[in-house]
């Protein structure tokens, strides 16, 4: 990147798309670099994580991990030269900044999810502690993969934050906060809220909120049947283990007369070891080696589930974007609702201003009342009130105005970042399955191995 240049380049006018869409920051906020991606251009991983402790917020000593990120120009890496990646350390509570920023800086855009701040769905031997060595090692693999889908996004990844924040160690924070993205967040979370109800909502955003749903509903119900599913398979591979230990133990029992004296190094029932090692010693040996095929394939389930939580997690990733999803059709909801606040407010004040002018009260008001009883008012009154009136619908036409391109604009953005993002799904999840398919019926190819080699040692006895 250092080469390139460009990174600290201004905004031009055909690169605004790209800039906060709410109200227009000082801070030129993207990077011009002919229309490529940030993934183009840098290469970005997370290599390891490690665990630390320090004081928090109310100077109490806890516990945090942090994710190691390199990063290395594409260019050095293109003509073969490997010069020593930049490197610096972030916690996971700095990526929720990064993602936060760029969900209120653009509201139009299906921004990636982070990987789960705590374990859910998951089969009931693998640890949920969010300090856990192999939990850790899956958040590091998530958060690379959510640096990896902002940087190839045509839009985030010329974010000049999102750049901060890969290349500076110190300081990336206060730019964050200069931008002043925290109260537009507050000022959204407060609107959002509240309780409005849109009147002429786009039917395309009612369909996709509505498909956000379905989404988060499917893909929630098929990871708990995985865990169940994985939970059985467990104990089927651990009921294989018992088999392992009495085959295997044949060999182990030392006395082959009066189970009550015999001394065992196995956890099956001596009797058993005692009567099949005291009547067949001829089997001893096929035995003991189905038992040693047992064990392996008992063995085996834990890293076969572990290989699984793999995929579960990239369909877990499914399940929070269905959320990313959502926020894009509640902002549309809440333009529409401003467009419409607008709209009928600008109509109420040309029907004061008709009525004022014509005298004429066409609905019921105070105003109207109050001059029943005490009279019209004077000429100079209702002059200026007719003066102020159209400076108030001068202010109300230009605010409709505004907000109908406002509106439009997140529109036509949204959609196409929407069908963008549906590609994406639809790409990702089937090659998800497939890869999970293949997975299961090598799994069970290794299975029916394992009794074909224990069949064998039965035979040969």
């Amino acid at each position: 990147m250092a080469e390139d240049g460009k990174e600290d380049s201004v905004a031009t006018d055909e690169d605004s798309d790209h800039t906060a869409a709410d109200g227009g920051n000082s801070l030129n906020i993207t990077m011009t670099e002919d229309g490529s991606t940030l993934m183009r251009r840098m290469e970005i991983c997370v290599v390891e994580a490690e665990k630390r402790s320090g004081k928090n917020a109310v100077n109490m000593q806890e516990a945090f991990t942090v994710y190691l990120i390199e990063t290395r120009p594409m260019d050095a890496v293109a003509d073969g030269r490997n010069p020593a990646p930049d490197s610096l350390w972030r916690r996971y509570s700095e990526f929720e900044l990064l993602r936060n920023y760029l969900i209120v800086t653009y509201p139009y855009i299906v921004v990636p999810p982070l990987p789960e701040k705590r374990a859910e769905f998951v089969w009931h031997k693998l640890s949920a502690d969010n300090m856990d060595p192999d939990f850790v090692e899956r958040r590091r693999v998530g958060l690379e993969n959510f640096l990896l889908r902002v940087a190839s996004h045509p839009v985030l990844s010329n974010d000049k934050i999102l750049y901060h924040f890969l290349t500076e160690e110190h300081g990336w924070k206060e730019v964050v906060y200069e931008t002043g993205f925290q109260a537009k967040a507050d000022s959204r979370l407060r609107a959002l809220s509240a309780t409005f109800r849109v009147r002429n909502p786009d039917k395309r955003f009612m369909e996709m909120k509505h498909y956000s749903d379905e989404l988060q509903s499917h893909t929630s119900q098929l990871l708990r049947a995985r865990a169940r599913v994985a939970d059985r398979l467990y104990g089927v591979y651990k009921v294989h283990g018992n088999y392992g230990r009495v085959f295997s133990s044949v060999c182990v029992c030392v006395c082959d007369k009066l189970p009550s004296l015999c001394v065992c190094l196995c956890v099956s029932p001596c009797f058993l070891c005692s009567e099949w090692s005291a009547i067949e010693k001829e089997m001893g040996d096929g035995l003991q080696s189905a038992g040693h095929h047992m064990d392996a394939f008992a063995a085996s389930i834990d890293d076969i589930l572990e290989e699984e939580e793999h995929y579960a997690d990239q369909i877990k990733e499914y399940l929070f974007y269905a959320e990313a999803l959502r926020a894009v059709c509640r902002k549309h909801e809440l333009t529409q609702f401003e467009l419409e606040m607008a709209s009928q407010d600008l109509i109420s004040k040309k029907q004061q201003r008709e009525e004022l002018a014509t005298g004429i009260v066409r609905t019921f008001s105070f105003k109207g009342m109050t001059n029943k009883l005490f009279g019209q008012e004077a000429p100079e009154q209702r002059e200026a009130r007719l003066k102020l009136l159209e400076e108030l619908i001068a202010e109300g036409e230009e605010t409709v105005k505004e907000k109908t391109v406002e509106c439009a604009e997140h529109v036509e953005r949204a959609w196409v970042d929407m069908q963008r993002f549906k590609e994406q799904k639809d790409k990702d999840l089937r090659e998800a399955l497939i890869n999970y398919a293949v997975m299961q019926i090598s799994m069970c190819k290794k299975g029916i191995q394992v009794w074909g080699n224990a069949k064998d040692c039965f035979l040969k006895m």
